[in-house]
């Protein structure tokens, strides 16, 4: 950890530098791994849902879903993408279509439609909630079906022996998860206060990107994520996310309204037919003739694939946790399409809505920062005051969410697996840890440096899934082979 925080902390430069110069080489040498990867990780998914396992619970015969569809879908949602799209909305189409372009040519209408088209295909597509699925699906069949614990090491029993995972080899595995789940958020807080800190300076004036500024709202936001994290998840993570669902969905509305409606609905329906019509090429390109579309393949697809396993630890193990008393089929039905669904609409209403300020004439790109390009683009419609200041309130609120979230599942790994870590423990990770961790890296800017080594990470964690997916296998075979033997004895004895 020493070397960690000097690296990425105290020396960030030096870390960026070096991690880059690997993650390049994981993306050229390894990029063919990533994407027949995470296709067999979809195609493992979907055949769940038809297979004759789809019935088999994840619980006890008798269990039933804590939570109902709306409130589950929330916090898969919250969990799962969250305040990354607020972020990447407007921004991504932006770029796709008028500076990083898939393979057209910059501004053209076919740049355009390619620009919604990838943005659907990296963050709303089912790929990602594949990969979350994976590792979900394993860890809560395991938990609560099984009575193992809450650990990604217990998945691999099965496969690798209780010795194994008890030991050694298993602490290894579960601190990988810890260190993913650490870093990730703690990047992901820093991304936040400087966005809610770039829409407060843009509303109303206040000093812009300043330490002291993010500083604050990163002790207002631990403040309030404490208290969530210590009412759990039946309340807090809970009541903000379906809270907030609404709220995202009433600012979608807003937009969509005053925004350009007719270009939004046929952008959205020509790109949902181009997503469908191009899906098995975009998850199988690798452009091995181009090296101007590898280069971009490698900073766009492979990145994401990437960072997807990389999170797949954290969202995989909340996820599992609120998914006890559902079938396989009903889980798979629910992480893989309604979530990706509603990526695909937020980005139709925002990415469409940049868009057409952009083709208008009005340079996005050059004159708003990441930060900012969400309340800039707002600004330019009718009610563009009201839907900032409901942006700024959806953005704090997916920051509680995540944080919360990270901190259960951080209690869940220090403490055995316990489905039920005690407050004291989730506070510590959340108001000390993550937070402080956070406030490190927004005044030393080590952010890029440490989300490579996340990018790192996802290497060796990927074949950890692929190992979770053997593992679930064998036990759901086993069991279902197990139910059908009485049924065969019974019909021989009658015959």
């Amino acid at each position: 950890m020493r070397c960690l925080s000097y690296g990425g902390v105290i020396n960030p430069d030096h870390l960026k530098d070096t991690t880059s110069a690997i993650t390049t080489y994981i993306s050229q040498v390894f990029g063919w791994y990533y994407l027949i990867t995470i296709m067999l990780f979809l195609a493992f998914c979907i055949y769940l849902i038809f297979s004759r396992f789809g019935n088999i619970k994840l619980g006890k015969e008798n269990d039933t879903p804590d939570y109902n569809l709306s409130s589950w879908f929330a916090m898969l949602f919250s969990a799962g993408m969250g305040m990354g799209l607020v972020f990447w909305t407007t921004a991504e189409p932006i770029s796709h279509a008028f500076k990083s372009t898939p393979g057209a040519e910059p501004g053209s209408e076919e740049a355009i439609k390619q620009a919604l088209q990838y943005s659907f295909f990296h963050w709303g597509g089912i790929h990602a909630w594949a990969v979350y699925g994976v590792v979900a699906l394993s860890l809560a069949y395991f938990k609560f079906r099984h009575d193992r614990p809450g650990l990604i090491s217990a998945t691999l029993v099965p496969i690798l022996g209780e010795k194994r995972m008890q030991g050694v080899l298993g602490k290894i595995i579960d601190i990988l998860a810890i260190f993913a789940t650490v870093v990730g958020v703690a990047s992901t807080l820093g991304f936040g206060s400087a966005q809610i800190n770039g829409g407060l300076s843009y509303l109303f004036n206040t000093p812009p990107n300043t330490f002291s500024m993010q500083l604050l709202i990163l002790a207002i936001s631990t403040v309030l994520f404490i208290l969530s994290a210590w009412s759990g998840i039946g309340r807090g993570i809970k009541y903000l996310s379906n809270i907030n669902m609404g709220l995202g969905f009433l600012l979608l509305l807003l937009l969509f309204a005053v925004g350009p409606t007719l270009y939004i609905l046929n952008m959205f329906t020509s790109t949902f037919g181009s997503y469908i019509a191009n899906f098995f090429d975009m998850s199988f390109r690798i452009s091995p003739l181009n090296e101007q579309g590898r280069t971009w393949i490698d900073n766009w697809t492979i990145f994401y694939w990437a960072w997807w396993i990389s999170w797949a630890p954290f969202v995989g193990i909340f996820i599992a946790r609120i998914s006890k008393g559902r079938t396989i089929k009903e889980f798979m039905l629910g992480v893989l399409f309604v979530p990706a669904l509603v990526c695909f609409v937020f980005f139709a209403v925002f990415g469409v809505s940049a868009l057409n300020i952009e083709q208008n004439g009005i340079d996005m790109i050059s004159n708003y920062s990441l930060e900012t390009t969400t309340f800039g683009v707002l600004q330019h419609y009718p009610l563009g005051t009201l839907m900032s200041m409901l942006t700024i309130v959806v953005i704090a609120i997916f920051f509680i969410t995540s944080a919360d979230s990270a901190t259960f599942v951080l209690g869940m790994l220090s403490t055995n697996g316990s489905i039920n870590p005690p407050s004291s423990i989730k506070i510590i990770w959340g108001g000390l840890a993550m937070s402080a961790m956070a406030a490190i890296i927004v005044y030393f800017g080590g952010t890029q440096g440490l989300q490579n080594m996340l990018i790192i990470a996802a290497l060796p964690f990927s074949v950890i899934m692929i190992l979770m997916i053997a593992s679930f296998y064998k036990m759901a075979r086993l069991e279902v082979e197990k139910k059908k033997k009485p049924k065969d004895k019974k019909k021989n004895i009658s015959t």
